[in-house]
């Protein structure tokens, strides 16, 4: 019987262990887009979350929060610091819960990011699950993974982004505003927008493609060219009339990349200005470029991108232009929607992640429900207390957590505190 008991009591104390929430030492990207120093979230994040010397001299663009082995999340409480979170999973598959093992297998579906954006990010997409296994078997140095990205981005401060073709009627405008664009891709291309109804989608999708792909396949000497007379033409028009915001956005850009062919491809994509507390997400083939601000982003495990401009790295415009899907219009404007007191949940069409927002005021408690599938948690601001029946920690601004499945949180301020969690789709988790 003494055994027995000793037997449950050390399965008990094991089953906690498995269950607690786990401490991460996570990764960080310098890319050279990102801000510098202090001036950076990233940076200020890291800063708090790292036991090693930080420079403060380099760009901070994102922190990596997740299984990817370009950027690994590492278990804080091992005596070698060496037990990756991936590893860890392996090793305890029972903390993703059911079905997400039985739909993703043994790793963390979904990555989270805080991103620092300084200037503007390449003119990208992403491939679909049928376009990324291609990309990967031809082209496994520049295509690392075999999965879809789709992806959200939550503003932390206001953020902007390119995002998707402009309807048909403001593309009209624009042919009309733009000569240089004309110039670009020949008279009778460019007017073939003027011949065709919004309501002839086939027809609409074929003209933006033939166009875009004109615009983007132009050689450098012609592409430096026509830059350069845009450029000219809006700084004297500048003297003589209000520039518009596109118009002042394509003049940074080509400060930022001058003689890129992403500055005039600019004019085609929507112009999107998030205020703190929206997001924006994308599915795949659907082209963007983040332009300035910091926001907190979640997506597909992937690191898959296809550039076309507004970059220093390899390009595949060719890839890209054949790809995309070519919808036109402004994007949906996720707001989020409040689950409970002091939490709201923005929640994309993507089976792999939401994200729940949890500003709790200073002396406030609120509770993360259990639910079957892993989540991570990141801490921005404040500092409180986080239980679960297996654990209690103090957490305060650069913590990050995982949180095995079946794990209900409870959550007491000291301070304001401001947290997110990322974790999959309600929706998939709560269907049949």
């Amino acid at each position: 019987m003494e055994i027995a008991t000793v037997v449950k009591a050390n399965g008990g104390c094991e089953a906690d262990r498995r269950r607690r929430l786990r401490r991460l030492r996570c990764s960080v990207k310098d890319y050279a887009w990102g801000k510098i120093g202090s001036d950076s979230l990233v940076y200020r994040v890291y800063a708090a979350n790292s036991d090693q010397p930080i420079d403060s001299t380099r760009p901070y663009a994102e922190l990596w929060m997740g299984t990817h082995e370009s950027g690994p999340s590492y278990l804080e409480d091992d005596a070698d610091g060496g037990v990756t979170l991936r590893s860890w999973i392996a090793e305890n598959p029972e903390a993703l819960g059911d079905r997400v093992l039985e739909k993703w297998g043994c790793d963390l579906p979904f990555l989270f990011k805080v991103l620092s954006v300084g200037r503007a990010l390449s003119i990208q997409s992403h491939p679909d699950k049928v376009l990324a296994k291609k990309l990967h078997k031809a082209h496994p140095n520049l295509y690392k993974d075999d999965n879809h990205k789709p992806e959200m981005a939550l503003a932390y401060t206001q953020f902007e982004a390119l995002c998707g073709f402009i309807p048909l009627q403001e593309l009209k405008s624009v042919i009309r505003a733009i000569p240089e664009i004309e110039e670009l891709v020949g008279s009778e291309e460019a007017n073939q927008v003027f011949c065709i109804s919004e309501h002839d989608e086939e027809k609409v999708k074929s003209a933006v493609r033939t166009i875009f792909t004109l615009l983007m396949s132009a050689g450098p000497d012609t592409t430096k060219q026509i830059v350069s007379k845009l450029k000219h033409r809006l700084h004297m028009e500048s003297q003589e009339r209000h520039l518009t915001d596109k118009e002042r956005l394509v003049l940074k850009l080509e400060k930022q990349y001058p003689d890129d062919i992403g500055v005039i491809s600019a004019f085609f994509f929507n112009y999107v200005k998030l205020n703190p507390g929206e997001a924006l997400y994308l599915g795949a083939n659907e082209p963007h470029a983040y332009l300035f601000g910091e926001c907190i982003e979640v997506m597909a495990t992937s690191d898959n991108v296809v550039r076309a401009g507004l970059t220093s790295k390899p390009l595949d415009i060719q890839t890209l232009c054949s790809m995309l899907s070519y919808k036109l219009g402004f994007p949906e404007i996720l707001k989020g929607s409040r689950i409970r007191p002091y939490i709201t949940r923005y929640l994309p069409p993507f089976e792999e992640f939401e994200v729940d927002l949890c500003d709790l005021p200073c002396g406030a408690s609120t509770v993360f429900p259990s639910v079957p599938g892993p989540s991570l948690l990141l801490v921005l601001q404040g500092e409180g207390r986080m239980s679960t029946d297996a654990s209690a920690d103090e957490i305060s601004m650069g913590d990050v957590l995982f949180v095995p499945a079946d794990t209900e949180i409870h959550l007491k301020s000291s301070s304001d505190l401001k947290l997110y969690r990322a974790g999959i789709n309600s929706r998939f988790l709560d269907s049949p």
